[in-house]
């Protein structure tokens, strides 16, 4: 069967095979690498992250300042180790210059650490939402445009305490770095305003029987905030569920994520009325969200509205291709006009306007939502509040914020 040139091009931009029939001149293309977790428990989180990603390039039309754009796709399974493998492929073996991803916590600081061994590429987040991986110690050449995790909690924890009236709280979590950071996120609020923590139960990724964890929750506390993804998180819900558990639901950003929404049976009848924040609220009714749920249900298995990873993997997205188009495309120089272009970068995403610190980690608006049960009878996160610009230290002044210490399984405490 014969192939026209414009279709082996299509299919190159859109499916990244990088056989050598199928290449360009290296003049006429962008290669850009994709790091996502296409294996693992995290699986369906990182299928969302690349329609979000390709939702932004398409956005672009498959082309910036007029080259066209190759995606070449990295594969992990939620562990740094395999991150940072896939990251070493891209651009020791395929010769990337500009890498966006991870996904998950532990992810995004290994790579971060991986990108301090290549001064000449240019890394963007995914969705890995660590605080470390970009307040302490950070890469020049890492940027995040999707905030992190404590970021993500901004006005739950005084929701939960003043306008739920919940005292005494316990959270379930799983057990890296980016759990670390959620419960921070909430427990900044929620200790301050009087709340406390009296039971903290730290988890293993991929964990399959949750009784014992269920079994060591008090039973006197007024509520349970959970902070698990994926498979995790349906397979404590429906253990949670089928025990009896009544006590109500405080929501991780990922755990009342379509991701988790979208699946069946009872479990919906416990996460319906949970409280959770977050970089999205599906019933955002801006326009520019939209626009933008519009042209995320264009890709290949899309859920009824963008979980958060299709949405930061497209804004991450997103801003590369802006910083790129800036830079005419030009990364010769190892990529120091792009990341002098992405550090003064600042744009309107579907939830508002982004721009970075001097971390390179951004600056944007929060959403703090309930989930609620649609007219199509889907759940989704109903909008209770936007929380405008939150930054990284959450408001509070630079040296009192990194007098908190890092973020731990016992940073913070209030028993």
């Amino acid at each position: 069967m014969r192939m026209h040139r414009r279709t082996l091009l299509a299919l190159a931009v859109f499916t990244g095979l990088t056989a050598p029939s199928m290449a360009l001149a290296a003049d006429d293309t962008i290669k850009i690498g994709l790091l996502a977790t296409f294996e693992g428990p995290f699986t369906v989180l990182g299928e969302d992250g690349e329609r979000g990603a390709m939702t932004a390039v398409a956005e672009m039309n498959g082309t910036v300042a007029g080259k066209k754009v190759k995606i070449v796709k990295g594969s992990s399974d939620a562990s740094p180790d395999s991150a940072v493998r896939a990251a070493r492929k891209l651009v020791e073996q395929d010769g990337v210059k500009v890498l966006v991803g991870p996904l998950s916590g532990d992810e995004g600081i290994a790579v971060k650490d991986y990108a301090k061994t290549q001064p000449n590429v240019t890394f963007i987040n995914g969705t890995s939402a660590a605080q470390d991986t970009t307040l302490r110690d950070p890469a020049e050449n890492f940027f995040r445009f999707s905030t992190d995790g404590a970021q993500w909690m901004a006005g739950l924890g005084t929701y939960a305490f003043n306008d739920k009236g919940y005292k005494k709280v316990a959270t379930v979590a799983e057990d890296y770095s980016f759990p670390y950071t959620q419960v921070f996120g909430f427990m900044a609020e929620f200790c301050k305003a009087g709340g406390h923590v009296p039971s903290k139960s730290w988890v293993p990724i991929g964990n399959k029987d949750f009784s014992s964890v269920i079994a060591a929750i008090p039973e006197d506390v007024d509520a349970i905030y959970v902070a698990l993804g994926g498979a995790d998180a349906v397979n404590f819900l429906t253990q949670y569920q089928q025990g009896g558990g009544s006590a109500p639901l405080i929501g991780g950003s990922i755990t009342v994520d379509q991701t988790v929404l979208t699946s069946k049976g009872k479990l919906r009848d416990v996460l319906k009325g949970t409280p959770s924040a977050g970089p999205t609220a599906d019933t955002n009714d801006a326009p520019a969200w939209k626009t933008f749920v519009e042209a995320y249900k264009k890709q290949p298995g899309a859920f009824p509205s963008p979980s958060l990873f299709a949405h930061g993997y497209y804004v991450d997205m997103k801003a590369t291709l802006l910083g790129l188009d800036q830079v005419g495309g030009d990364v010769s120089d190892g990529g120091k006009k792009l990341r002098d272009a992405l550090s003064k970068l600042s744009f309107d995403t579907p939830t508002g306007k982004v721009s970075l610190d001097k971390n390179r980690n951004a600056i944007a608006d929060i959403f703090l939502t309930e989930v609620t049960e649609g007219a199509d009878g889907n759940l989704m996160n109903k909008l209770v509040k936007v929380v405008p610009q939150v930054n990284q230290t959450l408001g509070i002044p630079e040296d009192e914020f990194m007098k908190l210490g890092a973020v731990n399984r016992d940073n913070p405490s209030c028993p």
